[in-house]
């Protein structure tokens, strides 16, 4: 008897699967209760050729304890969070979908603050393998922490995110960040149909000295193309984990 073995390249498959957006298929039927325009912010994936760039202003972005600085100093160095505060900051952020280089369907999270020095917060999302309605969120510019995320709709089409277990990717085996050393995120995004734009708070806190870092304020949105050249450079990570 002879037996034939297929052996599959992983990344070729996902590139051949059907591709949308991973928001879509971590809401299932409740991305279908998002504000529509919500709908349009997260519902792209790399196959349409667009982006969404948001621009506006953050009212207020508020720092925990004095002690955090030195870490949040540190964090800052690899675009993880930053120990500025301050009000009414001129703010941008940069979604743009693409496959990473394991052939996975990503997309792009740069919010910039733009203080005296300008700061920049990266994230890069893909679904979260084997843990339905998750997206996996890696962190920083070489995407060194690896974040659960669980998304939930509110009853008047709000997007909400809040954070679960995570891991250092950037480790062989990816450990678990124990609890009493995490940043716990909870992020409320809506859309106000009066002012005509989009509205964000986001809070993160540490069961030990509380708030780490928050802020809150609002944007407009528009979708541009993107071309044959791809998706910015300086919208990806300078190394990318496969470790989740």
């Amino acid at each position: 008897m002879t037996v034939t073995v297929a052996v599959t390249d992983p990344a070729r498959s996902l590139a051949a699967a059907p591709t949308r957006s991973i928001f879509r298929a971590a809401l299932g039927a409740d991305f279908e209760r998002l504000h529509p325009e919500l709908q349009r912010r997260f519902g792209f994936s790399s196959a349409d050729g667009i982006a969404c760039v948001g621009t506006g202003r953050m009212d207020r972005i508020a720092r925990g304890s004095r002690l955090l600085v030195p870490f949040l100093r540190v964090g800052a160095r690899r675009n993880i969070l930053f120990p500025e505060q301050g009000r009414d900051i001129p703010f941008t952020i940069a979604n743009y979908a693409y496959r990473d280089g394991f052939g996975r369907e990503t997309v792009t999270f740069v919010r910039t603050f733009q203080f005296a020095r300008p700061r920049r917060f990266d994230a890069t999302m893909v679904a979260a393998r084997g843990r339905p309605g998750t997206v996996l969120d890696y962190l920083g510019t070489h995407q060194q922490l690896a974040v659960d995320l669980r998304l939930g709709v509110t009853a008047r089409g709000g997007l909400v995110i809040s954070s679960g277990a995570q891991r250092v990717a950037s480790l062989v085996g990816a450990p678990v960040v124990p609890e009493l050393l995490t940043g716990r995120a909870e992020l409320h995004e809506w859309f106000d149909d009066e002012a005509g734009r989009f509205r964000i708070r986001v809070r993160v806190s540490n069961p030990v000295v509380g708030l780490v870092l928050g802020y809150q304020g609002w944007f407009t949105a528009e979708y541009p193309r993107v071309g044959a050249e791809g998706i910015p450079r300086h919208v990806r990570p300078l190394r990318e984990c496969s470790r989740m």
